[in-house]
């Protein structure tokens, strides 16, 4: 019963309940994002964590959509004005958005490879000085080079040597 103190409290506790739910979760399908960063030093504890927070992240946001529906189905009952509904859907929403978050592959987004890669021979590469440091791949007798330097924002290279569709990393 909403009108009695007793009521008023289990209100209070479920709304707190939602609240932490959906902000753990939150918390859990964001922090890889987080921890993993272009251009910034990582521990391997961070890397570690990330990958393991990023594995789980499906599992864990579909069980707290699940936890979450009969929260919200009980605090919707309580709604008597129609601006009442504004922190449910709020709530419903940050909650579908980490589920949707947790099963995408946002590493691909920051790591994505070049659109228009373009390649020279070595004869003509004026850009890569001797002392760059290469990624270099030969496969039946083609061979490539890709330097490190302009690899390091794509961290990917898709092309074909020798016949062979590659990708190359760093």
């Amino acid at each position: 019963m909403p009108g009695s103190k007793s009521g008023w409290a289990d209100i209070r506790v479920t709304w707190a309940l939602a609240t932490v739910l959906v902000l753990g979760v939150l918390a859990w399908v964001a922090t890889p994002a987080v921890l993993i960063q272009p251009f910034e030093s990582q521990t391997p504890f961070g890397v570690a964590l990330a990958y393991e927070l990023r594995l789980k992240a499906p599992a864990v946001a579909l069980a707290g959509l699940a936890l979450l529906i009969p929260l919200l189905v009980r605090l919707g009952r309580q709604v008597r004005r129609p601006w009442q509904w504004t922190p449910l859907v709020l709530l419903a929403l940050v909650a579908g958005l980490s589920a949707w978050f947790a099963r995408q592959n946002h590493f691909e987004w920051m790591f994505n490879p070049r659109p228009d890669p373009t390649y020279a021979p070595a004869t003509r590469a004026s850009f890569v000085d001797d002392r760059d440091m290469v990624v270099a791949a030969e496969i039946g007798g083609d061979a490539v080079a890709w330097p490190v330097r302009q690899m390091a924002y794509y961290h990917l290279v898709q092309a074909t040597v020798g016949g062979v569709p590659v990708v190359s990393t760093y």
